[in-house]
């Protein structure tokens, strides 16, 4: 019989078979010869099963042949698997035949058991009086020749007809000495003798199923069990907004634990964790978005396995919607910016959430990050600028501006607290201090205050009586001019000319360039 694992039902006939051989050595009575008839049956009916099957396996072989474009290696197998089933039919005829002529020679007629015992019967006819019965002529002859046949689809196939001696589930002395033929007919009543032939039936057909099954696993035949199953929803979209549907679709998924997947996608290998799913992720890529910011793509995935030496493949392409993502601007003044400031700008892309990570580059101006995630100031160096907005190394979008010019300051001229009037006249008594401020706009100091600190670095003031100087123009550096020689040598009448000669700006970076402001004041001193 054949070695290694066994099924529960194969099991079962080995013990059935035990029994049978045990009882064979005893006188048994009627109701113990009903017996062997209610095995006899049972085998039968499980061996008609069986064969049933293997035409099944064969079919299946066939089947994955044809799948595999009939490849000449895969015909080959399917040709063993088809002479396999030809030669295991032969010999289960054979062994019918054999069943038949035992019903005939011990008066068994038209199926019916009449004739439970008919030992001398079955001697003559299995054993023959020279040994020429059908024991010695065909049955053995055939079972071992098929077993020997098998061999190469099953290595470890025994001879299905062996003597007593080398069986070792006969252990009692005297029967130790009977070659099969004697064991398994001599002293045999009718429906022992057919219960022994059913069984040598069954293991035929084990053999024939295990070689089979060989042959299946070659050509990817062999049946996958799907023993990890579970459910899956896939949702339209994880975003839905209130009032409108949320659509899904709710199914069961399966896998078996015995495959080891490879997986790849759009070509390259795909990571597969133990629960053998792989796991999908990519950096979308902005392709040509139609009028509603969309556009259409897809990824191709592939799953391929091994089975039985054979590599199964399935493909699926999965499309998407790639959405263009929308940038918001937040800044003091969006709508233009100013020449050579810190315009500080806060981009955000509310779609790409946490993965937002951007970087900025400019036409027109010199770009410079900030700290917090989104903000970047504009210096612009032109009268246009574009900002360019990345993340990831994939290109966001674009923002055009326009650049406004710097506002001039306007200078104020403080005598002695107050504003100098030059309608009026001021006391000369009063201009022994002057300051000149440069006071910026007030739109350009709420927007940029960084940006917007002016101060006036050099005027000149001259006394002047009539229409000459009355001292030497004094040279102030700085907002503030000490003047006390002027009060010393005033006369009424006469007056201040203050000629703005230098303004500067300090930029939020804390440097400072020359702003070209033309400034003169004529204050009449009382």
């Amino acid at each position: 019989m054949a070695g290694g694992n066994e099924t529960p039902r194969q099991k079962m006939i080995g013990m059935m078979y035990l029994v049978l051989t045990a009882l064979l050595a005893l006188q048994v009575n009627s109701a113990i010869l009903l017996k062997f008839k209610f095995i006899d049956d049972s085998l039968l009916g499980v061996n008609d099963k069986t064969s049933l099957g293997a035409d099944g396996t064969v079919k299946g072989i066939e089947a994955a042949v044809k799948k595999n474009n009939n490849q000449p290696r895969d015909l080959a197998v399917l040709k063993q698997s088809e002479e396999i089933r030809a030669k295991t039919k032969d010999l289960v005829a054979y062994l019918r035949d054999v069943r038949q002529k035992l019903m005939v020679a011990t008066e068994n007629k038209n199926g019916e058991m009449t004739n439970l015992s008919g030992e001398d019967k079955v001697a003559m006819t299995m054993l023959g009086g020279k040994r020429n019965g059908l024991a010695y002529t065909g049955l053995k002859p055939k079972l071992n020749d098929y077993a020997t046949y098998i061999q190469q689809f099953v290595p470890n196939a025994q001879p299905l007809a062996i003597d007593a001696k080398n069986d070792p589930r006969v252990t009692e002395k005297t029967q130790k000495t009977k070659n099969f033929e004697e064991l398994n007919f001599e002293n045999t009543p009718v429906v022992a003798a057919l219960a022994t032939i059913s069984q040598k039936e069954t293991e035929v057909l084990k053999y024939e199923a295990d070689a089979l099954s060989a042959l299946a696993q070659k050509v990817g035949a062999k049946t996958i069990v799907f023993d990890k199953i579970g459910a899956f929803a896939s949702a339209e979209s994880n975003t839905v907004a209130a009032g409108t549907k949320y659509k899904a679709e709710l199914f069961l998924t399966a896998s078996a634990s015995t495959i080891s997947p490879k997986m790849t996608l759009n070509g390259s290998p795909l990571s597969v964790g133990p629960d053998g799913k792989g796991k999908v992720e990519f950096t979308a890529r902005p392709g040509g978005f139609d009028a509603s910011g969309n556009a259409k793509a897809s990824w191709t995935g592939t799953i391929r396995f091994n089975q039985n030496g054979r590599d199964t493949t399935f493909t699926v392409k999965v499309p998407y919607t790639i959405t263009k993502p929308v940038m918001q601007i937040q800044s003091a003044s969006v709508q233009a910016l100013y020449f050579k400031c810190g315009n500080k700008l806060n981009v955000s892309v509310p779609a790409l959430g946490a993965q937002y990570k951007p970087s900025f580059s400019a036409s027109g101006a010199s770009a410079i990050a900030g700290t917090k995630v989104g903000d970047v100031t504009l210096i612009p160096n032109a009268r246009e600028v574009t900002l360019n907005v990345s993340s990831g190394g994939n290109a966001i979008g674009s923002q055009t501006f326009q650049v406004r010019p710097i506002p001039k300051p306007t200078i104020k001229c403080m005598l002695g607290g107050r504003e100098a009037n030059e309608k009026q006249g001021t006391p000369g008594t009063a201009v022994r201090s002057m300051t000149l401020q440069a006071v910026p706009d007030a739109g350009f100091a709420t927007f940029l205050p960084e940006d917007a600190r002016f101060r006036v670095t050099r005027y000149e003031v001259t006394l002047v009586r009539g229409r000459r100087p009355a001292l030497a123009p004094i040279t102030v550096s700085g907002p503030v001019a000490n003047l006390s020689s002027v009060v010393d040598n005033y006369r009424d009448g006469d007056r201040l000319y203050v000629e703005v000669k230098e303004v500067q700006r300090m930029n939020f970076q804390g440097s400072t360039e020359p702003v070209s402001v033309q400034k003169q004041f004529n204050i009449p001193l009382l």
